[in-house]
């Protein structure tokens, strides 16, 4: 391989390095300078490129890939509230994660909440059941707790129904139910029927951590993802999340150099029946591809109109969209084409995605579609002859592993004819579809991106059901470049990020195992031992801990549950932590 001119200042050997460049190759060692790879080859060759004050790790045989991209994850409103959170996200029991919520409820102080947000599913857990209202009342005992279950429900304690002021009187968000006894009395359940917004509205109401302490979070929230691995992520916006006001934090550790992800996000709009507006100004102050390497945005979306929300909850039937829908979605995508801004929609269902596609093509009729990056986000229930629509009009599509945590649902509604191909993934790449893969994390499913990798090559859910067909499955390489190469065509960044070769981003992990040969059903259990990021050095533990990066800032409040139990649960394996917070 030819190297570039000049010494490097950082040598990696002795490694099982995936290139995942089109041959698929595999080198010993790699030379990095300025952030970008400039030679990969033999130990000796690369060991030669070194400069005087250049630094070489031998990273003892294990596996090195390039840094995990996740196209479809909510990082920046995420990091805002990371260190209030306490996960779920790997748990195994229902009682070890009923006593995390009893302890955490005795370190809570006056007029904060424990708040589970997401990131788990009940069938993890042994009891395969949700907590009952009588069980979380019990271990949160008389401070407010809000256990958020998917976007299909919500179980606050009485002392939370008293501070969001919900009772007998208090009629729901619109799109959602307050449940009630037979007395009329609220039982503590609030139902994304037949949407989430009751589920949005509850977790917007829960105080939010200081600016200082929020700038902490996301630190802290950064350093979590490098410690899966991941080095790159597509922010889908979210709602109940404004521009710019919270993206405020994100910003400020961009402008000072502080992130370790890198971030492209979408512009979500925030105004029903104004959304046209919002990206008229956004067009006028602002355009793709705005800001730097580590932080910049992407375009617009996951919403463009809020009647083209078809927001998943397998649970219950399908939502189905308002007559208006084609008109404001019409009217926003052309204005988007028109002034050459990328933009992506989040669709569930076939049904809903048909609609869409129709506005799509009368758009193309006028404005060819592919002057703009543009993709659907989920397609869990797409059809083969939308696939082929898709394909014409030059779109991607970004799928998650919500699967892995509803899988159950879906199964049960929709039966098997309809589940195991939910997403139909394998007919979408071969296709010749661009297809990144994400988590939507953190509201459904764990930011954990190994969960997703072992979901795409078993079929299987959390709870260990066998989901996807065989046919529907990925190999261990096709899975891989789903969120590492494929997934760079989502954020207009390919032969930047994705691959490790020559004049790329030097972004890469060191694995805890080796990915290729680690049994199936270990994959979720890899974690990265050393994450580099632009060839610096963002995380490092066990055998690496010498090159780990100097420590964050103490975590903030005192009585944040990262702080006792970490993020995602540990899980035993080399250099990593059995109990306890991330290690730094």
């Amino acid at each position: 391989m030819s190297p570039a001119d000049g010494a490097a200042d950082l040598v990696i050997t002795n490694g099982k390095i995936a290139t995942l460049d089109a041959r698929g190759a595999f080198v010993s060692a790699l030379a990095v300078r300025d952030g970008r790879v400039i030679a990969l080859g033999s130990d000796a060759e690369e060991l030669g490129r070194r400069s005087a004050t250049g630094r070489t790790i031998d990273v003892g045989g294990r596996t090195v890939i390039p840094g995990l991209v996740d196209t479809h994850i909510h990082f920046v409103r995420e990091g805002r509230h990371y260190l209030a959170e306490l996960r779920w996200d790997g748990v195994r029991t229902l009682a070890e994660a009923l006593e995390r919520l009893r302890r955490q409820a005795l370190l809570t102080p006056s007029g904060q909440w424990v708040r589970v947000v997401g990131g788990w599913s009940e069938n993890q857990f042994a009891e395969r059941r949700v907590p009952t209202l009588e069980e979380v009342t019990v271990a949160a005992a008389g401070t407010p707790a809000l256990i958020l279950h998917m976007y299909q429900d919500a179980t606050l304690n009485s002392v939370g129904l008293a501070a969001q002021k919900i009772d007998r009187t208090t009629a729901p968000a619109a799109g959602g139910t307050i449940e009630r006894d037979a007395g009329g009395a609220p039982t503590g359940r609030l139902l994304a029927t037949p949407s989430a917004t009751i589920l949005y509205a509850a977790v917007a109401a829960l105080p939010a951590l200081s600016h200082d302490q929020q700038v902490i979070s996301t630190l802290h929230y950064a350093r979590e993802l490098n410690r899966f691995g991941l080095t790159s992520v597509v922010d889908a916006g979210g709602g109940w999340q404004f521009y710019p006001e919270d993206y405020v934090v994100a910003t400020g550790l961009a402008q000072s150099g502080r992130l370790t992800v890198r971030v492209s996000y979408n512009l979500f709009t925030q105004r029903p029946g104004h959304e046209l507006e919002d990206y008229q100004l956004w067009a006028k102050t602002h355009r793709p591809g705005e800001g730097d390497a580590m932080f910049r945005i992407n375009g617009a979306g996951e919403t463009l109109v809020y009647s083209a929300a078809d927001y998943e909850n397998f649970a219950e039937p399908r939502p189905v969209l308002e007559p208006r829908m084609e008109d404001e979605l019409r009217t926003v995508v052309r204005f988007l084409v028109q002034q050459r801004w990328p933009f992506r929609l989040h669709a569930t269902y076939g049904e809903s995605i048909e609609r869409f596609l129709n506005v799509f093509e009368e758009v193309n009729d006028r404005d060819s579609l592919r002057q703009v990056r543009w993709f659907l986000d989920h397609a869990e229930t797409v059809s083969d002859r939308d696939l082929d629509r898709i394909h014409r009009l030059g779109g991607g599509i970004s799928i998650q592993d919500r699967m892995a945590f509803q899988g159950e649902y879906c199964l049960r509604r929709y039966g098997e004819s309809t589940a195991r191909d939910a997403p139909p993934i394998a007919k979408m790449v071969s296709k010749g579809i661009p297809v990144g893969g994400g988590t939507d994390a953190t509201r459904v499913a764990s930011y954990n991106p190994w969960v997703n990798l072992e979901w795409l090559v078993t079929g299987r859910t959390v709870g260990g059901t066998e989901l996807a067909r065989p046919e529907n499955q990925l190999s261990r390489l096709r899975a891989l470049r789903l969120v590492t190469t494929d997934a760079a065509w989502f954020s207009s960044e390919e032969g930047l990020k994705g691959s490790l070769e020559v004049g790329r981003w030097a972004d890469f992990a060191v694995l805890s195992s080796d990915y290729f040969s680690v049994p199936e059903d270990e994959i979720h259990r890899i974690e990265s031992l050393l994450t580099v990021v632009g060839g610096r050095v963002v995380y490092g533990v066990g055998p690496f801990a010498a090159h780990s990066p100097p420590p964050l800032p103490s975590i903030v409040p005192e009585w944040s549950p990262v702080a006792a139990y970490g993020g995602v649960a540990p899980l035993q394996g080399e250099g990593v932590a059995p109990s306890g917070p991330a290690q730094p």
